[in-house]
């Protein structure tokens, strides 16, 4: 297939150019006029099995041909059978090996490092042993660097690295893939310097960015019929600037960089580097332009003798549009808007941008249109639907389960996936209404079980209702555990909880839990935990939990789901393996392309230089080279965001080149060219703006709806009185709409909760003073109230300042009952202390329900109210809380049953806040006849068809809120808005 050649034999292909239809067009060049059996000779090796998958359709598509053997540069154990090394050990049971190892480290040495960095220690301290294993890098040669600075950090480090040295270096310890990989290519290298082999062996792709595949490399460069075809190789380049490039510590960061290394190591020279085949790039002299603004920054001052020579650049950028969004949100619609021109026009458009969070913005915005991209990262495991179910389920061993985490696994898809899920699904939203309504903020079987018995008290399947909150009890609560554990046992305990949660009451197996592609992906991850668990060592449920979510999350699933052909999203290592129309360089911002090099907490950038291991410009350079190759597709798209969600945004450090050189081009045409370039970009941003664009709608008026009278409400409790003189409203939306709000689905200790355990405690304490006296101490009230809040409150912290409350009171509250008993006796209490008045002539009944009512030995009524807050002041109550003036009027007309028609010598609202206090209702200003009657010609006026409910009629306060508000549309109008009465009738 070649000709012989004492040097090694490099190509290239430009920038632009379809790489895998290149390189097939060059082997049938090649092969033209050989046998037909000579292309099945061809040991093609590529890199990434997309590129494999994309050279067989291209070798498919016709004539028919034998084809070559494609094999991944990381499977090389077919390129010569006679060549074999040990099988690699798993990865993940190394990394269970290393966990163990740092663990036992971290327990020595307490002061090392916190705890909870366990896992980032040793995923950092793996990724290290991989690239030294990849770079032929020993711990020893780390441990003998050269610092002059022994810093407590270095000798911090030194301690882990040890375990990498220790661990390398065991007898029995089988290589990890990398090391194997390393070990399979020298023992190829050695075998092929006395036996070459006599087929043609090309490497395709590769830019030999790694140590292990840059060994690779150079021996097949060096065979007699072996090759080495670049991708995006810079022809347009002066020799002169290549020669610049030999410095790693200054050139990592170029495109090119790795391929003069290449060049250097394998001693050949730029001219020795020839096209693989005969291609036109879209545009020549756009590579040329984008080549000279990657310059090497020694040189940057070639732009001034360089740039002279550029030509036809207005035709260089005619097909390049820039984007400045000034948002990460606009940026992703108007690429969406342009992917949606392409889909509809027959156009293949490709997205690249590392920024996976772009990318679902984008993905999210083009659903409008129905068009799902084709996105070649697919779905992290951690966050499928099989990947969340399995973190629920361990998070049920490390937090003590509360009523969101528990109704969040019932509504998970996956959750009684085996057998009648209808019937789950209405008993997850039966258990839900109980729970907002009575509250259980961390659910047991006990509570959960009588709040189903609660919500279906009335249903014929109460049976089946029972038996499923049996099993939700059994199933999902208790299994908090701090106990360290073998990790074989946590791995069957989670697979067991989570086979039966997802199966079911009644199911035998585990539903559609590992079903599908993301299903089959974590049951592989699990099974090889499994087979690896005695690998680990005894770890808490914390730990565990945190293994299982770093091992899902670092797995990813493709679940095709018929998407769009021609709208696809790539990664920036895919520009060199597909082409298309259209190309879209996403996220052009410094930290994201290029990618911050992550922090290194063993080396530093100088040490990694003399250790022999990459630089973190390497990353950089990279990206620049899958920038450069990229950029020159047919038709570009440049886009950013001036701001991201706090701060504005620095363009990439390659769009700043590129415009700083067409900006100072300008009698070349340069700065014309960049305009047109962001002209177009701001006519896309024009487009979205008006996409957007909606008409102005006119702010709502304070609402006063007016329902018919037989709508309106016709019963009230004296509590509700308040608010229907200060917020009509709420009143019309409860009892005429019939909206009640629904309670927290995650009950917290707020002032509600307080109050009602405020109530409980003085009516148990009462009680329990006046069947026996003698318990009318300071002593028992806080016995009461610690027995009661143990019960009702279940947050430690919560509980133990509202006892502190209760005992700062005490002694106050224990003294003002003795001064009460002196003259009255508790008769009856909130459940027995229930009032009831009519009005036949409004048909209206009005409710109370006293907390207290105490009874003179001369028969008079004296009523008391327990308050958490601030009482209301005396003139409060006249105007607008009548709570208790109207309770007094209720008694005095007979309503209360149990009292008859009594006399009321007292009423009294009975604070308990931080500041005790009593204050006694303005009885004699506001007699109980006399406010009966302003309440009758108030209640009579609202069962009046004129009168309308107004919003926020006289509110305490414009800062406080309202639980219809939003219906209202409060915010939209305030209290200074005359109210807008509306018939409903």
């Amino acid at each position: 297939m070649f000709d012989t050649s004492a040097k090694p034999r490099l190509f290239g292909i430009d920038p632009g150019a379809d790489f895998p239809k290149t390189l097939v067009k060059g082997l049938v060049a090649r092969l033209s006029g050989k046998p037909r059996e000579a292309m099945a000779r061809v040991q093609l090796i590529v890199n990434t099995r997309r590129m494999q998958r994309r050279l067989r359709s291209l070798f498919e598509a016709g004539p028919a041909t034998l084809l070559p053997r494609i094999g991944l540069i990381t499977d090389l154990d077919a390129l010569d059978p006679s060549v074999s090394v040990p099988p690699a050990t798993s990865s993940l049971r190394r990394r269970l090996e290393l966990i163990a190892l740092v663990s036992r480290l971290l327990s020595q040495e307490k002061d090392l490092a916190p705890r909870s960095s366990l896992y980032d220690l040793t995923d950092s301290l793996a990724a290290l042993m991989d690239e030294m294993q990849g770079e032929g890098v020993t711990a020893r040669t780390i441990a003998e660097l050269d610092v002059t600075d022994q810093s407590g950090h270095w000798q911090r480090a030194q301690q882990f690295i040890r375990i990498a040295q220790n661990y390398m270096d065991s007898a029995d310890t089988p290589p990890d893939a990398e090391a194997r990989q390393r070990l399979l290519i020298n023992a190829l290298a050695r075998k092929w310097q006395t036996s070459p082999p006599a087929d043609p062996v090309i490497i395709a792709g590769s830019t030999g960015s790694r140590g292990t595949t840059l060994l690779l490399m150079q021996a097949v460069a060096k065979l007699p019929q072996g090759a080495l075809v670049l991708p995006g190789f810079d022809f347009e380049m002066p020799d002169a600037v290549w020669a610049h490039l030999n410095d790693a510590m200054l050139a990592q960061d170029h495109p090119q960089y790795r391929f003069q290394k290449l060049m250097t190591d394998l001693d050949v020279a730029r001219g020795d580097i020839g096209r693989w085949h005969p291609s036109t790039p879209p545009s020549a002299a756009r590579n040329a332009l984008v080549s000279l603004s990657l310059r090497p920054a020694p040189v940057t001052d070639a732009w001034l003798s360089e740039g002279r020579d550029l030509k036809h650049l207005e035709a260089a950028t005619a097909a390049i549009t820039m984007l400045e969004a000034p948002s990460p949100r606009e940026e992703a619609l108007v690429i969406a808007m342009r992917l949606r021109l392409a889909a509809e026009e027959g156009e293949t458009a490709a997205l690249i941008t590392p920024d996976r969070m772009l990318t679902r913005q984008v993905t999210a915005a083009l659903d409008q249109w129905d068009i799902l991209p084709d996105d070649s990262a697919g779905t992290p495991l951690h966050l499928s639907p099989p990947g969340r179910f399995l973190r629920h389920i361990s998070n049920l061993f490390v937090r003590k389960l509360d009523a969101e985490a528990l109704l969040t696994l019932l509504k998970h898809p996956l959750t009684h996936s085996g057998i009648n899920r209808g019937q789950h699904v209405l008993n997850t939203q039966r258990l839900e209404l109980a729970i907002r309504k009575d509250g259980l903020p961390y659910p047991d079987r006990a509570g959960i079980l009588k709040r189903m018995q609660r919500a279906v008290a009335a249903a014929a399947d109460q049976v089946l209702v029972d038996e499923w909150a049996h099993w939700v009890g059994t199933s999902l609560t208790g299994h908090l555990s701090g106990q360290l554990r073998p990790l074989s046992d946590w791995v069957a305990d989670h697979i067991a909880l989570a086979e039966t949660v997802a199966g079911g009451l009644g199911a035998e197996g585990s539903g559609e839990l590992w079903l599908k592609k993301a299903g089959q992906k974590a049951n592989a991850l699990m099974l090889d935990l499994v087979k690896h668990a005695d690998a680990g060592s005894e770890i808490s449920a914390a730990d565990y939990h945190d293994l299982a979510s770093a091992l899902l999350a670092g797995e990813e699933v493709r679940d095709r789901d018929a998407p769009h052909p021609k709208i696809m999203i790539w990664g920036t290592l895919e520009a060199r393996v597909e082409g298309a129309d259209l190309v879209i360089l996403a996220s052009l911002n410094e930290g994201t392309w290029p990618e911050a090099p992550p922090p290194d907490p063993w080396l530093n950038r100088a040490l990694r230089h003399q250790a022999g291991l990459l630089l973190p410009e390497r990353r950089i350079g990279l990206s620049a080279h899958d920038y450069q190759q990229a950029i020159a597709a047919k038709e570009v798209w440049l886009t950013r965001a001036i701001r991201s969600e706090d701060a504005e945004t620095v363009a990439s450090r390659w769009v700043n080149r590129l415009r700083n050189l067409l900006a100072g081009l300008k009698e070349q045409g340069g700065q014309a060219a960049l305009d047109q370039m962001l002209d177009r970009g701001n006519v896309w941003l024009a487009r979205a703006s008006a996409f957007e664009r909606v008409e102005r709608v006119d702010p709502a008026h304070r609402p006063s709806p007016k329902p018919p009278v037989i709508a309106r409400p016709h019963a009230l409790s004296v509590t509700e009185i308040k608010r229907l003189i200060r917020d009509p409203y709420a009143v019309y939306a409860k009892h005429v709409l019939r909206l009640t709000k629904l309670g927290p689905l995650v009950q917290s200790p707020d002032a509600l909760m307080r109050g009602t355990l405020a109530h409980d405690i003085m009516e148990r304490f009462i009680k329990d003073t006046v069947a026996d006296p003698t318990l009318l101490t300071t002593r028992h009230l806080t016995h009461v109230a610690h027995d009661i809040m143990e019960n009702d409150v279940p947050w430690p912290a919560v509980r133990a300042m509202w006892l502190a409350r209760i005992e700062k009171i005490a002694n106050w509250f224990v003294a003002r009952e003795r001064e009460r008993r002196t003259i009255s006796q508790p008769i009856a209490f909130e459940n027995q202390a229930k009032g009831k008045l009519s009005w036949p002539d409004l048909g209206f009944t009005l409710t109370a329900r006293a907390d207290r009512i105490d009874q003179t030995e001369t028969g008079d009524v004296l009523i008391y109210d327990y308050k958490t807050g601030k009482p209301p002041s005396g003139k409060e109550q006249a105007a607008f809380d009548k709570q208790l003036l109207i309770e007094a009027a209720m008694v005095e007309q007979g309503a209360f049953e149990t009292l008859g028609v009594c006399q009321v010598a007292l009423a009294v609202f009975i604070g308990l806040g931080s500041n005790p206090v009593e204050i006694g209702a303005p009885l004699e200003k506001e007699p109980p006849r006399e406010v009966l009657e302003k309440l009758h010609a108030l209640i009579a006026s609202y069962l009046s068809a004129d009168q309308g409910f107004t919003s926020r009629r006289m509110m305490q306060q414009d800062r406080f809120g309202g639980d219809y508000d939003q219906l209202a549309r409060f915010g939209e109008w305030d209290a200074t808005d005359d109210p807008l009465p509306e018939d409903l009738s």
